[in-house]
């Protein structure tokens, strides 16, 4: 393949890509937005396991020095 067709195949990708939006799910939207305004977290689930994860010292990753 010569540097002409190849430049237009990147110039193709590229140009996909930049045009490219993925269908949007409005009422996933609309849920955080609600959540958000009511005080109410949607990620809380998720935070907790992570802080169990971090809470013991010996499963923290060590310092370099």
């Amino acid at each position: 393949m010569g540097r002409g067709r190849q430049k237009a195949k990147q110039t193709k990708v590229a140009r996909d890509l930049k045009y490219y939006s993925p269908p949007t799910d409005l009422s996933a939207l609309q849920r955080e937005l609600q959540a958000k305004s009511s005080g109410e977290d949607p990620y809380d689930k998720w935070a907790d396991d992570d802080a169990d994860d971090w809470a013991d010292e010996d499963s923290a990753p060590a310092r370099r020095r």
